[in-house]
């Protein structure tokens, strides 16, 4: 999978698609900062899924970002979205890897060497760890630390997605510490602060 750093963000929606997030959205990947989107809707029905993820995947396509699923492998398929992101409790990656063939499918790794050497042993393509900092989005559970993107480097060229409470004050040390995306959706979406589109503008 090819890296672009100055595409470095891996957004992931807000838990509600509101009326303005559809022009929100092409105004965020017009700056062209985005490599990945994933819809993650933990409460809408597979119906609402689709119908959503249909109109976002337009917008995702004109702009060339990469389109991903949350959990739902059935779901990417109907979508023929880009590939899916699974956490540890979801579809496990052989099964998941031959109903997607080529697909991207990303694994959370949360903060465990040995979950990520499986992931790589598996073929993902691309492996996802944190929580590194509190997170606005969801509670966290697993603390990871810039130290076991090191330890992961040294075993793997493997794509590190960083999730967990990422924002303006925060991101840097993630990518200086060579995370290759950092996933992003508090920051852009609730900031009480900052617009959509200006929030991201402060990610150089």
């Amino acid at each position: 999978m090819r890296i672009n750093k100055k595409k470095f963000i891996y957004l992931i929606s807000p838990n509600k698609i509101s009326k303005n997030f559809y022009n929100d959205l092409e105004n965020i990947l017009k700056l062209k900062k985005v490599s990945f989107f994933q819809l993650r809707l933990k409460k809408n029905s597979f119906k609402k899924k689709l119908l959503l993820g249909k109109k976002i995947f337009r917008i995702c396509k004109k702009y060339k970002v990469k389109f991903l699923i949350n959990d739902d492998v059935i779901l990417s398929q109907k979508l023929n979205a880009d590939g899916c992101h699974l956490g540890q409790k979801d579809m496990q990656l052989i099964k998941a890897r031959k109903l997607m063939g080529k697909k991207i499918i990303g694994i959370t790794c949360h903060n465990s060497l040995k979950l990520a050497k499986s992931a790589i042993k598996d073929d993902a393509d691309y492996i996802a760890f944190g929580a590194f900092n509190l997170s606005s989005t969801k509670k966290v559970k697993y603390k990871a630390s810039v130290s076991l993107i090191k330890k992961v480097k040294k075993i793997t060229n493997m794509p590190i997605v960083a999730i967990g409470g990422i924002n303006f004050k925060n991101y840097k040390k993630l990518l200086l510490n060579k995370a290759n995306f950092l996933a992003i959706s508090g920051y852009i979406w609730n900031n009480k602060k900052l617009k959509p589109v200006e929030a991201i503008k402060k990610l150089i």
